[in-house]
């Protein structure tokens, strides 16, 4: 007995019922406004977990009445009242909680929300150090627009961002002050800014590297911060620099509260290193020409100054009537070495063994190149250097020596959103090389320029329109003088979809690619989201290769197609069926393609 009184569960008590409840927004006419009550409405929040006992949901319903009331004001009405019932009652009713008690069945909670009219902005004022620098041009708000609470505190933190934009790190908003009059149902707001003194950035220091050499650290991050003029986006751009040496899983950057004792602000790089070794592997398919196997291993770090070796071989055309036979292999070592000479350059070293066994040619080569990069501005990249080939190339066993020295300069822009999946920016490219022949052979210049564009039609990446482009040209040796790799092909997954690797262009007797002096190249996709990771393209491109090194538009072939999406951490799955339009003797009727990336 005494037990069953000191816990409260004795034999003739019960515990309380859970209330199940439904509950219905009655509509406002204004969307925004009945969206941002459902979103503070705990009523609807918690709704799948039911309140025990009648005084939960009461009190829950009478909360939310506060939060209405939040949600009017937010969207500009100031004179909006909210009205809350159960079973018909509002809350404050005495004989509610006893009528829930005994109800049977789901609890209906209507929210019925009065707008009224809607308040606009008033005076807007701004003031304190630095408010002629915050207002030089519109910030978000102005006089007549609704009093809605968003935009006012955007405008705080717009004002803020402009005067730390300006060398101002640690410039605050002070107050912002509201007065909302309702007999002219405007609302007035004053900004009262505080910029703090204008500073440069100390010498910054880097943190948490364990096998990276922190002096080199601090160095990129030096070239980009220190003695400048403090601003938010030149702290970014040491932070990617940073990031873009490879070893690092995470990289942030902290700001201090209080500049030195020189008036500088120090930032600090927090960095955190990821394993440095990776092994991995990747698998395409293309009809005509079966899978393509590639597997490579990676030394993010290799000599302690963030130099990255990749070692990779690869295996394509398994799918030829030969078999590993006329399979085309490659192995190759390239080593990515940052701050050559300690400036503001990459140098990028590639040593490769290649055996190709392809429609247009056969070829044996090593090859070896480096290539130097520097970053011009945060878009343009620069890129120059040397490579060397020989070997022997040819058709049907009659193969030729060659051996060429090559210099390549060119550029590359990029001012997409992404690498393997842009929804919006563009992009382009531009190399030339000349080509010296040592001994037999003739010398010439090989110029290629691509270019791509992505525009977000639906403005959630939902629905992209992708346009590419490409122009190529070899001129100083006539077509035939041209070593066969180098002449121009067109056809392919990377090029016109529908067509096999390198069949578009000029062909011999036999019917097999002889390659141009010239290529032109067009591609146009919509990419369109279908749910959640899955999505869908429909494509259409089209290409031409010429005998002569002016581009030529005689015998433009146009390949259509559709293709799946799947989008992943690492880019999207790509799988595209394409069918050429105007066949070429001795090819098929369709081309399948299967990738990790989107296609351009």
């Amino acid at each position: 007995m005494c037990l069953a009184l000191l816990t409260g569960t004795g034999r003739g008590q019960e515990a309380p019922r859970d209330i199940p409840y439904r509950v219905e927004f009655a509509p406002s006419g204004d969307e925004a406004l009945d969206t941002a009550a459902r979103a503070v409405s705990q009523l609807e929040r918690l709704r799948e977990s039911s309140p025990t006992g009648a005084f939960g949901l009461v009190a829950r319903a009478e909360a939310d009445a506060e939060r209405m009331i939040t949600a009017l004001r937010s969207e500009g009405y100031w004179a909006g009242t909210a009205r809350i019932t159960l079973l018909g009652e509002t809350p404050d009713s005495p004989t509610l909680p006893e009528r829930v008690e005994q109800s049977s069945g789901e609890v209906p909670v209507m929210i019925t929300l009065t707008p009224g009219p809607r308040y606009t902005l008033g005076r807007i004022q701004v003031q304190g150090g630095g408010a002629d620098i915050a207002t030089a041009t519109p910030f978000g708000l102005a006089a007549g627009d609704p009093a809605r609470a968003a935009p006012v505190l955007d405008a705080g933190e717009s004002l803020r961002g402009r005067l730390r934009d300006a060398g101002y790190p640690l410039a605050r908003v002070v107050s912002r002050d509201v007065m909302v009059d309702h007999d002219r149902r405007t609302m007035d707001v004053t900004f009262v800014l505080e910029s703090g003194p204008l500073a440069h950035f100390a010498a910054p220091a880097v943190t948490g590297a364990e096998t990276v050499d922190t002096g080199l650290l601090e160095r990129v991050a030096g070239r980009r911060l220190a003695g400048e003029t403090y601003g938010p986006a030149r702290v970014e751009s040491s932070r990617s620099a940073i990031s873009a040496l490879g070893p690092f899983s995470t990289v942030r950057a902290r700001e201090a509260t209080a500049l030195d004792a020189e008036g500088r602000l120090p930032i600090t790089f927090e960095v955190v290193e990821r394993p440095l070794r990776l092994f991995g592997a990747s698998l395409a398919y293309e009809t005509n020409y079966g899978p393509t196997v590639k597997l490579y291993w990676e030394h993010r770090n290799i000599f302690g100054a963030a130099e990255r070796l990749r070692i990779e071989g690869e295996i394509a055309r398994l799918g030829e009537a030969g078999g590993v036979d006329d399979a085309t292999y490659r192995l190759s070592a390239t080593l990515r070495t940052p701050e050559v000479l300690q400036r503001d350059i990459q140098s990028v070293t590639t040593l490769a063994a290649v055996r190709e066994r392809l429609d247009a040619y056969d070829r044996n080569a090593i090859i070896a190149s480096t290539l130097f990069e520097r970053r011009l501005g945060p878009h343009l990249v620069g890129q120059a250097g040397p490579s060397f080939e020989t070997g022997e190339i040819g058709r049907d066993g009659d193969m030729t020596p060659f051996t060429l020295l090559g210099f390549t300069v060119g550029a590359r822009w990029d001012y997409t959103t992404s690498l393997l999946d842009p929804r919006s920016g563009w992009r382009a490219s531009v190399t030339a090389t000349p080509y010296l022949a040592l001994g037999e052979g003739s010398s010439f210049t090989r110029v290629l320029a691509n270019g791509s564009t992505y525009f977000d039609l639906s403005g959630n990446g939902g629905t992209v329109l992708a346009l590419r482009a490409a122009v190529g040209s070899a001129f100083g040796a006539a077509r035939d003088d041209i070593t066969l790799d180098k002449r121009f092909y067109a056809g392919g997954g990377g090029s016109v979809r529908g067509y096999t690797y390198q069949a578009i262009g000029p062909r011999d007797s036999r019917n097999r690619p002889l390659g141009g002096a010239s290529l032109v190249e067009g591609s146009i996709e919509l990419r369109q989201r279908i749910s959640g990771n899955l999505g869908m393209v429909a494509f259409v491109d089209a290409g031409s290769v010429g005998d002569s090194a002016t581009p030529s538009f005689s015998d433009v072939r146009t390949g259509v197609g559709l293709g799946i999406r799947y989008a992943t951490a690492i880019g999207p799955i790509r799988l595209d069926v394409a069918v050429p339009l105007s066949r070429i003797r001795g090819e098929g009727g369709y081309a399948l393609y299967v990738g990790i990336g989107q296609a351009f």
